[in-house]
């Protein structure tokens, strides 16, 4: 066997088995199934809301929308796949497509973490320097920022890609619940421990990088609120930052818990692992439309007109 040169092409499909030990797999697939749903209209929602009002097309409602897009193309990479596994019954992925879901899955993570970097930055520059607010953050730099954050993702995610098509498979097994890096790199004939480097390096990035950046915006955001002259102004700052506060407590809270767990010591059996990975994949795309559609005025006045005006045609 040793003597075999395998390649991912001996591997056509893969089984996935994350889920083989649960007792209630229709009701878990059930739950999925309308959390996917409920992504799709919120996320939906906010898009159509956004391309279809002119007044709208400002950089922080299309940071919201870009937010909204990721949102969808993150929890379609996985929901499909766990859908499939549990309420159709079929376990079987094809190794192009196995690949294909981890890239894309990956993909929106960067890109999830990208666009709440580029949030911090517009509420940071709008309380900071509400005067040069729109002089300072246009549509057009902002959508060259978009575009720089797309192209970053596309390009790491093109090397992580290339790296888990390289490993020679020879076990066609995924013990977790859907396709993504690890899950490949322990499905491979290899010692795993050098292929971790990669994802390492992207988890400082991400987590390291990119929170701090956050987390500064933040002091620099308390300074300003503090600065100001009346408790009205402070109230009202922070109910705009309110929802970027939400929205960035989903995302990293679930992925620091890892951390913090694996760091301790604390040893998680399969079903902890994988439950932790539904919720950090599931619970940001969730939340974030149903924030932005109530605490932000403008996309929840949009809504209930466009609510009132089909009650009244039904009416009529």
């Amino acid at each position: 066997m040793s003597s075999l040169n395998f390649t991912g092409k001996n591997v056509e499909e893969f089984t996935i088995t994350g889920f083989d030990h649960l007792s209630h797999q229709k009701l878990l697939g059930f739950l999925i199934f309308i959390t996917y749903f409920l992504v799709l209209l919120g996320s939906g929602t906010n898009i159509c809301i956004i391309a279809t009002d002119r007044r709208l097309h400002t950089p922080m409602y299309l940071l919201i929308c870009n937010l909204a897009v990721v949102d969808i193309m993150f929890t379609t990479s996985t929901s499909t796949t766990m859908i499939s596994v549990l309420l159709a019954e079929v376990k079987t992925i094809s190794y192009y497509s196995c690949i294909s879901s981890m890239y894309i899955y990956h993909l929106g993570d960067i890109e999830e973490c990208l666009a709440l970097s580029l949030m911090a930055l517009d509420r940071t520059i709008a309380i900071s320097t509400p005067l040069r607010y729109h002089s300072i953050l246009t549509n057009p730099r902002l959508f060259l920022l978009i575009t720089a954050t797309w192209l970053i993702g596309l390009g790491v995610m093109g090397v992580v890609a290339a790296q888990a098509d390289s490993l020679p498979y020879c076990q066609p097994i995924i013990r977790y619940v859907f396709c993504d890096y690890p899950a490949m790199v322990r499905a491979a004939c290899v010692n795993p421990e050098p292929y971790w480097m990669l994802p390492t390096i992207l988890g400082l990035w991400l987590i390291g990088a990119q929170l701090t950046f956050i987390l500064l915006s933040y002091v620099n955001l308390i300074y300003t609120v503090l600065r100001l002259p009346n408790n009205e102004s402070r109230v009202q700052v922070f109910n705009t930052c309110i929802c970027h506060i939400i929205v960035v407590s989903c995302y990293y809270v679930p992925k620091l818990v890892s951390v913090l767990l694996t760091r301790i010591g604390v040893r998680l059996n399969l079903t902890e692992r994988n439950a932790l990975l539904i919720i950090a994949t599931l619970l940001p795309s969730l939340i974030n439309p149903i924030v932005y559609c109530l605490k932000t005025k403008e996309i929840r006045k949009r809504l209930v007109q466009i609510l009132s005006r089909k009650r009244t045609a039904v009416m009529k």
